[in-house]
């Protein structure tokens, strides 16, 4: 017999997806350069001099560098105004080199996000914020040109994991703009029965129980317990929450939304954080970089 501390679940190791995904993209850039002598551009714009933002930003930025995609650096300072901003991307929408425009959020509070994030061209909207994108995404039998990269990446996750969609009870855990609603029309796209548990839900735990799949997004640390796991289940865990941990120099280290060591005991599939979602986001910036300058340069 095993003991019942056995590891049950399939971790997805979202490193090594987001890698091959990676040479997919390079040999893409790798054949458009050849035939067409042209690669896709991106745009990656920072306002101010956050940490984290920095190092998103950085990145990304290396990411381009290592599949071939030239990017733009834009830096901008902290007081930079809200109309100077948008008119640098206004040069971005006109620039024929520059295929998608990236603007790292969130921004300094006195400029607001939605309009700056309007002002990007759909065309070129690869983080797929756009509300004509999400309207898009929304509607049955529209495509928008770009899905947020989140979301696509936890789909994709699914799918190269083998793990089918479509007919299944899916739960999302949070309603943000960036993840939580758009991975709820995702899923319903791909002919999902889902159910989207917030902070106002009642008793969260009896609605996820019943999930085969379970996106957390909800920002809270180690919120799902593996009780709370339907067994087999696909658990993709969006969440990266910093808690404190003396043994690590930095003093802390990250977790997810779900308690990775219960839910291993109990779950099908489960991600880890780090190494789970995260590496995905930024392959499926690149993948929507190289599909708007495909678009543009296959015309």
């Amino acid at each position: 017999m095993a003991s019942p501390s056995d590891q049950k679940a399939t971790i997805i190791d979202g490193k090594a997806i987001a890698q091959t995904i990676r040479s997919e993209i390079a040999d893409e850039v790798r054949l458009l350069s050849q035939k067409y002598d042209k690669v896709p551009g991106l745009a990656v714009v920072i306002v101010g001099s956050r940490k984290d933002s920095q190092s998103y930003v950085n990145m990304k930025r290396k990411a381009c560098a290592e599949v071939g995609i030239k990017s733009f650096d834009i830096d901008l300072p902290e007081q930079v105004s809200e109309a100077h901003l948008i008119s640098k991307v206004h040069e971005l929408n006109a620039m024929h080199d520059v295929h998608g425009i990236l603007v790292q959020l969130p921004l300094p509070k006195h400029i607001n996000e939605e309009k700056v994030l309007t002002e990007i061209s759909i065309e070129k909207d690869v983080d797929g914020f756009h509300p004509l994108n999400i309207g898009k995404l929304a509607m049955k039998g529209r495509e928008p040109l770009f899905l947020p990269c989140t979301p696509k990446g936890c789909l994709e996750l699914l799918s190269r994991s083998g793990i089918s969609v479509k007919g299944k009870k899916a739960v999302v855990v949070g309603r943000s703009n960036i993840v939580g609603l758009p991975v709820s029309l995702l899923l319903l796209k791909a002919d999902a029965t889902v159910t989207v548990v917030h902070s106002h839900s009642p008793d969260p735990e009896s609605v996820i129980r019943e999930a085969d799949i379970i996106i957390a997004a909800a920002g809270q640390a180690q919120m799902i317990k593996g009780s709370w796991i339907k067994p087999g289940a696909a658990v993709i865990d969006v969440g990266t929450n910093a808690v404190d941990d003396p043994t690590k120099k930095s003093g802390y280290r990250l977790v997810g939304d779900v308690h990775f060591k219960e839910a291993c005991k109990v779950a099908g599939w489960v991600t880890p954080v780090p190494g789970g979602v995260g590496p995905m986001t930024v392959a499926m910036l690149l993948r929507n970089t190289l599909d708007g300058a495909k678009r543009v340069i296959e015309q």
